[in-house]
């Protein structure tokens, strides 16, 4: 089984190295630029050989840039459009099947690139020497750098992984540069015996995470800090949006991703302290694709403010960046995570198997059962319910030896066998109901 990682390193740069590779990612940036409007002017095209052809000698001459990143600049301006057009066709299918009003426009424009992060590829554009030193190539031609970075990363460089392509990546606050290698692993392919216990993670925006194993063992990771940073940035993007002056401008900028990293350290803290507590584990996550899509609310001026600040909120909730985060981390612990079917994990009952609205009073956070009167935390029901869910795909592994990492939810007549599976499940043997 192959596993890919992205190893961060720090590139030590002296004062005319700095330069010229500022120079090269500027002007990488600008040939971006030109060959996106290029693309707009002739009928937004994504056909990177298109592309090449018409841009390729001008790149050249007028951002003087080397051979393979003049290679490189096409194909990347191809692959947006590419996303880009898919987009559109997705929105047009939403309009026709009444599911959005709104008409996608990301391509009413020219895609502009405003980050100068570049491509290299390995053995043309840069390669690794001995003694901590990689050769980088640059408008004034090579450099060689020393780099420094997490030494387990550093060990995997030097001991066999295959490295691939990487990013040459400025960071503007601290003036640094570090380059992000792309590094792929052979592993074995994991067996059930390998993991010792089975754990279900509940996401949410009350409760960022809730995760529990069979043996009980919970905890809990709230969401005030997050919301309440999240609210107090809103607020301030508003007033400096709304004064439109020039300071308030330059605050803009300074603040400008600080809420998005905030919430990917909580992420990162989540995902490292459920992995650190439940080792050698199956970790179960919910499949949530589409749940915006799903959860119809008001918008625009139908929508009270209450409403509006939950469609913000919504919108802001980051649990892929979440299941993400737990699946890289899970794979580098031995550990491994299956998504299982998200219906109804916070509406069943984990004693009786009573599946209700009504078992949520007002969608709050107690649970209590209209059949059997069991109460609890409706986050802690829902990772229960996860947890054997996953219980149950390593059950089917182990008597199979076919391991399902995620259900197949278009499928509707294999998914109500599956529910109906679900539906029988109970959390402890000594609560099932008697005959």
């Amino acid at each position: 089984m192959k596993q890919t990682i992205t190893a961060k390193l720090k590139l030590d740069v002296g004062p005319e190295q700095f330069a010229s590779l500022r120079r090269t990612q500027l002007a990488y940036r600008d040939s971006l630029n030109f060959v996106s409007r290029w693309s707009f002017d002739n009928g937004k095209t994504s056909n990177q050989n298109k592309l090449q052809k018409a841009c390729y000698n001008i790149i050249r001459i007028q951002f003087n840039l080397p051979a393979q990143m003049a290679c490189n600049v096409p194909r990347q301006v191809g692959a947006t459009y590419k996303n880009l057009w898919t987009k559109v066709k997705q929105n047009a299918s939403a309009r026709r099947g009444g599911r959005t009003k709104k008409r996608y426009k990301g391509l009413d424009s020219p895609p502009k690139y405003i980050s100068p992060t570049l491509t290299y590829n390995i053995g043309r554009d840069y390669g690794f020497k001995t003694g901590q030193r990689v050769s980088i190539l640059s408008l004034d031609g090579r450099i060689v750098l020393h780099y420094n970075g997490y030494s387990p990363h550093l060990t995997l460089i030097k001991n066999g992984a295959t490295v691939g392509a990487s990013k040459l990546w400025y960071d503007k606050s601290r003036k640094r540069f570090y380059l992000l290698v792309s590094l792929s692993m052979e592993r074995p392919y994991p067996q059930p015996t390998d993991h010792k216990q089975v754990v279900g993670v509940d996401v949410g925006q009350r409760y960022l995470a809730v995760a529990t194993n069979i043996n009980q063992e919970s905890e809990f990771f709230e969401g005030r800090k997050a919301v309440v940073k999240a609210n107090h940035y809103m607020r301030l993007r508003k007033r400096l949006q709304k004064k439109d002056t020039r300071s308030a401008t330059r605050r803009l900028v300074a603040i400008s991703g600080r809420e998005r990293r905030f919430k990917l350290d909580t992420n990162h803290t989540i995902a490292k302290r459920i992995i650190d507590r439940y080792p050698n584990s199956i970790i179960g996550i919910e499949e949530l694709t589409g749940i915006r899509e799903r959860t119809k609310r008001k918008h625009g001026k139908l929508a009270t403010r209450k409403q509006r600040k939950v469609n913000r909120r919504q919108a802001s909730w980051s649990f892929a960046e979440l299941h993400d985060l737990l699946a890289y981390k899970a794979t580098l612990n031995r550990c491994m995570t299956v998504k299982v079917d998200a219906n109804y994990t916070s509406q069943t009952c984990p004693k009786c198997g009573h599946a209700e609205k009504r078992n949520r009073p007002g969608h709050g956070l107690m649970f209590i059962c209209q059949n059997c009167s069991y109460t609890l935390h409706s986050d802690l029901v829902g990772a229960r319910n996860i947890a054997l869910r996953t219980l149950l795909v390593r059950q089917d592994w182990t008597s199979t030896g076919i391991l399902s990492l995620c259900p197949d939810v278009s499928d509707k007549e294999a998914k109500a066998v599956r529910l109906k599976r679900y539906a029988e499940l109970r959390w402890s043997p000594d609560t099932s109901p008697r005959l």
